[in-house]
């Protein structure tokens, strides 16, 4: 029986790779010069450091086209509050979502049963594990799922027959 797996993956080096090249950038501008301008990263949380708010977009703005380019989609990035740190400093922390949450995994199982494909959907740990009889019903059940779901980055692999 043919079957796929829905996640959602970020390539943690490529992810790295673009915080340090964003990292190179703020050095080298000159309108960062003497300031606390920088992005950290820990694992699966980004956390930007800077002088005021404004800083901050910029940082962003810097940041967002790096990932673009090291094919990292930044519908991942689940933004936080700004803080107030010691004086005048401001950080923000962006925690890097990875894995299908329980919530909008039950969303796609309930997309899937209410759509009247002849498809089975299983919540498997951080994935959603689909099965059907035919190629073409999965091909069918991953086109509903793109179209419905843009606000996460989904990844359809693990294809099985």
């Amino acid at each position: 029986m043919p079957s796929f797996d829905i996640m959602s993956e970020v390539d943690l080096p490529s992810l790295r790779n673009a915080v340090d090249v964003a990292n190179r950038k703020i050095t080298g501008r000159y309108d960062f010069k003497g300031t606390d301008a920088r992005v950290e990263q820990s694992d699966k949380l980004l956390t930007l450091h800077g002088d005021s708010e404004f800083q901050l977009e910029q940082i962003t703005a810097i940041l967002l086209p790096e990932m673009t380019a090291k094919k990292i989609d930044v519908r991942c990035l689940e933004y936080g509050d700004v803080q107030k740190v010691s004086g005048n400093k401001v950080k923000q922390e962006l925690k890097v979502r990875v894995g299908v949450e329980q919530e909008l995994a039950k969303k796609i199982v309930r997309l899937l049963k209410d759509s009247k494909l002849k498809v089975q959907a299983a919540i498997q740990g951080d994935a959603v594990r689909v099965s059907g009889a035919k190629r073409d019903i999965l091909q069918e059940a991953i086109a509903l799922v793109k179209k419905s779901i843009d606000d996460f980055p989904l990844q359809y692999g693990n294809f099985r027959d």
